[in-house]
């Protein structure tokens, strides 16, 4: 049995704050028994302050991907499996990276690919999604807009994830806004992709998501463990905090696929690429 920890937090520009918090989030994690803990995206640095027109000189400070403070929060993570998502530097691009560590080092990485608009002009696209393998199990990684794309996570459960992990900062709806959240377009839409994507594919999810605002964004939280069938374990809502569930991985995929076996029953040949 696995406890897997998706967190609703808040990070911003100031990266030992954002250490602290995540030092902060893995012993709450720990406390629960969690064996993975996903963080959201740009957990180290903070997300964008605007979508529409990004500021040049106001963008998250980008890291190495061998960076000292990804080897600190290796450090920290000790015998769990941990997710946090930075802003990776490679020469003069800038990725919106995730990175899967534990106290043996890095596990795997993740480049964002699917960038909306206002991220084009500050970021430049990933090009792949790997799974990979780690303690607690095979897993891959989607960062925020990739989990509105169905082949996303298709493409980790096609290579052997039976868990994908969804790292976010997800704002509320930037061009029509509801006078609350729960109304929120993109509220919806964040609790929809995450169920779809582990129904159809059948495999456990773990969506992380900021929290708070930065400049005009104010970020929805709802972070969540989705099991197989579509079926949502635990939450944060829209606060701060852990969403905790104890699942069998493989027992509940093998249960989920019993009958009906989406990856398996795909015809392939009858698809547009």
């Amino acid at each position: 049995m696995l406890r897997i920890a998706a967190a609703s937090a808040h990070f911003g520009r100031d990266l030992e704050f954002d250490l602290q918090r995540v030092a902060k989030l893995i012993a709450d994690a720990r406390q629960e028994g969690a064996g993975l803990l996903v963080l959201p995206d740009a957990a180290l640095g903070g997300y964008l302050a605007d979508l529409r027109h990004p500021d040049p000189a106001a963008l998250p400070p980008a890291l190495d991907p061998d960076d000292p403070l990804i080897m600190r929060v290796a450090g920290l993570a000790a015998e769990m499996v941990v997710c946090v998502g930075y802003c990776e530097a490679e020469g003069e691009s800038r990725f919106n990276a995730a990175v899967c560590v534990s106290g043996d080092g890095v596990l795997g990485r993740h480049r964002k690919v699917h960038l909306p608009a206002g991220e084009i002009a500050a970021y430049s696209p990933g090009d792949r999604f790997d799974a990979f393998d780690t303690p607690v199990g095979r897993l891959g990684m989607l960062i925020d807009y990739d989990k509105t794309f169905p082949e996303s996570a298709r493409s980790l459960a096609l290579d052997g994830a039976q868990i994908v992990a969804c790292l976010s900062a997800w704002p509320t709806s930037i061009t029509n806004r509801a006078p609350r959240m729960a109304q929120d377009r993109q509220s919806r839409l964040f609790d929809l992709y995450d169920c779809a994507r582990a129904a159809e594919n059948q495999v456990v999810l773990a969506s992380s998501n900021q929290t708070g605002a930065m400049g005009g964004m104010r970020f929805l939280g709802q972070a969540k463990v989705v099991g197989p069938g579509g079926d949502i374990l635990a939450r944060t809502w829209s606060k701060a905090g852990l969403a905790v569930a104890s699942v069998d991985v493989a027992a509940e995929i093998a249960q989920a696929r019993r009958v009906l076996r989406h990856i398996g029953e795909r015809r392939p040949e009858a698809y547009r690429a």
